[in-house]
């Protein structure tokens, strides 16, 4: 949609005002506090212009304007201008990482507070999925009896443990010689390939002669199927919801905290921020397709190791945060975030040599 400049200074002007204060926003205030050097009443008209282009709405006679979502989405996409986030700041985030060599789920956990902290909102991050890592090593540890607990690490780190049930009771001994065949066969494999590697290595010669191949790749595709499919994501900061006026009603926030509570929507509303081609992706209000979250927005970007994304970190807060505030904060958190990914984990975490 094409706006003349004027036009694009009200809207600018309105959602400006709207984030700030969260009410109605007037002519008379666009007219004072915005530098228009029109008339209130040309205002007036122009953001009748606005609402007639679902770009504006007023929530009741007399009262100014709030900006619609299709109003927020031309605002972002058009018209907010993204400044790299000041030095200061930048010090305050690597800061708050820089206690030490820390685990990647550690490290993820963390980031989703230091999100959540600096942006005053709930701070998130989807964790990796496993299918973007490459194999480093597998291990089987007998718990009891026909229980088995099988151990993936990555080579990005990440571990995964996932509990099998056997038919049959299989000595430890056997499942460290399970461990070293798979370790072997894998290495260094792409996940998203050790499926068809495995059931390729079943249909072989040394599989089918061999009881104790087999057992091996049987349980460690058993293993790898659900670690393959499944994800999760962590949040942080539920608390700075409860700040915001528009969430004060109970029963409103009693419905946001419950869409929380089922990650699997959640996780699936963040892998639409998959796109390694967009640093930012915002999904505002309605776009997210989840009622309970219709008055709320998420502002993501994805974190990599190398060239690969491994996931998505970002916040969730009400459609009026302030987006000019956020965004600078959750992309530079997310490229602090790649860079940790790359560090070798025998080195400290990179630290800022600027003071806070």
């Amino acid at each position: 949609m094409k706006l003349s400049e004027r036009n694009q200074k009200v809207l600018e002007a309105v959602v400006c005002g709207y984030i700030r204060s969260g009410e109605p926003v007037g002519s008379r205030t666009v007219s004072k506090h915005y530098g228009l050097n029109v008339s209130s009443a040309t205002i007036r008209n122009i953001m009748a212009d606005l609402e007639d282009m679902g770009l504006l709405h007023q929530p009741h006679t007399s009262a100014g304007r709030v900006p619609t979502d299709k109003g927020l989405r031309l605002y972002l996409d058009s018209i907010l201008k993204i400044r790299e986030l000041e030095k200061r700041q930048q010090a305050l985030i690597r800061k708050a990482f820089s206690s030490g060599r820390v685990d990647i789920e550690e490290l993820l956990r963390r980031t989703s507070q230091v999100l959540s902290r600096f942006c005053r909102q709930a701070g998130i991050v989807l964790w990796p999925r496993l299918s973007a890592t490459r194999f480093k090593h597998i291990e089987f540890v007998r718990l009891r009896a026909r229980s088995i607990l099988v151990i993936v690490i990555t080579a990005s780190g990440l571990v995964q443990h996932t509990l099998v049930e056997w038919d049959e009771d299989i000595p430890q001994d056997n499942l460290d010689k399970y461990s070293r065949y798979l370790n072997e066969i894998l290495q260094d494999i792409p996940l998203s390939r050790v499926k068809e590697c495995i059931l390729k290595e079943m249909e072989g010669e040394k599989a089918l002669f061999d009881q104790l191949f087999s057992r091996a790749l049987e349980m460690s595709r058993r293993a790898l199927q659900d670690a393959l499919e499944n994800t999760d994501v962590h949040i942080a900061g539920h608390k700075h919801l409860l700040s915001n006026p528009e969430f004060a009603d109970v029963e409103r926030m009693r419905r946001i905290l419950e869409a929380f509570e089922d990650k699997s929507r959640i996780v699936r509303l963040l892998d639409r921020a998959l796109d390694p081609s967009r640093q930012v992706q915002i999904i505002l209000g309605t776009e997210s397709d989840i009622s309970e979250l219709y008055e709320m927005s998420v502002v993501s970007s994805p974190y990599k190791r190398g060239e690969t994304v491994l996931g998505v970190l970002g916040v969730i807060g009400p459609t009026r945060m302030d987006y000019s505030r956020i965004i600078p904060v959750v992309t530079f958190t997310a490229s602090l975030l790649s860079q940790f990914l790359e560090e070798p984990e025998d080195t400290p975490m990179p630290q800022d040599s600027g003071s806070a």
